[in-house]
């Protein structure tokens, strides 16, 4: 899904806080009454680890006969995640796939040597309000891997394995978090991880791999005294 242009965002204040390299304030566009803000690509910040693109859609509520409709179109050399927080999206695709997109559940397509895919609301919710949150990132494929065949998967929301200590609980979207491992498989090894944390709360992001980041939908963050607001990407 590419919902605008990928104007790019810009980068926030010079920043005390040693723990964090770079801040990013994603560009905000409305499109058709339904907001999108991209963090990556940005001017000082191309792509974290292998995720080049991060869209946040939403929150939004959609007035009865309003709706998303993105026409067919190709994808090469990427694979895509879309999770949802609220809402449903259909997907249909050049390999036969059409299925509805549940919130929680991660619906990764790997498009390799070439996909073309369109994302609609549901026929059956367009005469209602609907709502719908979610975030759309795109990963890189290694060049080995660029042309592949394309695949669609479907992990269930009840198939990842969920954690639960001290004020913090989520899910292990991707990769492999405090010993627990997603049954989805990607092509690059990364991570990719939904918190919830009460107030007061801490927890530690892991540090083995160079390049890190978190980005907050709702609420503040504080990193080594600092207190960060949402809505930003922190690298």
């Amino acid at each position: 899904m590419s919902f605008f242009p990928g104007n790019d965002p810009k980068a926030g204040d010079a920043i005390a806080c040693d723990a964090i390299e770079t801040l990013i304030i994603p560009r905000s566009h409305d499109v058709g009454g339904f907001e999108v803000r991209r963090a990556l690509p940005s001017a000082r910040r191309r792509l974290v680890g292998p995720f080049i693109f991060f869209d946040r859609m939403g929150p939004a509520l959609l007035r009865a006969g309003e709706a998303i409709d993105v026409r067919p179109h190709p994808h090469i050399g990427l694979s895509t995640v879309t999770y949802l927080f609220d809402g449903r999206i259909r997907h249909r695709d050049s390999l036969g796939t059409e299925m509805v997109i549940e919130p929680g559940d991660v619906n990764l397509m790997t498009a390799g040597r070439g996909i073309v895919h369109s994302e609609r609301s549901p026929e059956e919710m367009r005469g209602a309000p609907m709502s719908l949150s979610g975030l759309q990132t795109w990963l890189a494929l290694p060049d080995a891997d660029e042309e592949i065949a394309p695949v669609f998967e479907n992990t269930a929301r009840g198939d990842l394995p969920d954690f639960d200590w001290d004020g913090a609980s989520g899910r292990v979207v991707i990769g492999a978090f405090q010993g627990a491992r997603s049954p989805v498989t990607t092509r690059s090894d990364t991570l990719y991880v939904d918190i919830l944390l009460k107030p007061g709360a801490r927890i530690d992001i892991p540090a083995e791999t160079e390049e890190r980041a978190l980005y907050l939908l709702e609420g503040d963050v504080e990193i080594a005294g600092d207190v960060f607001a949402a809505n930003q990407l922190l690298v």
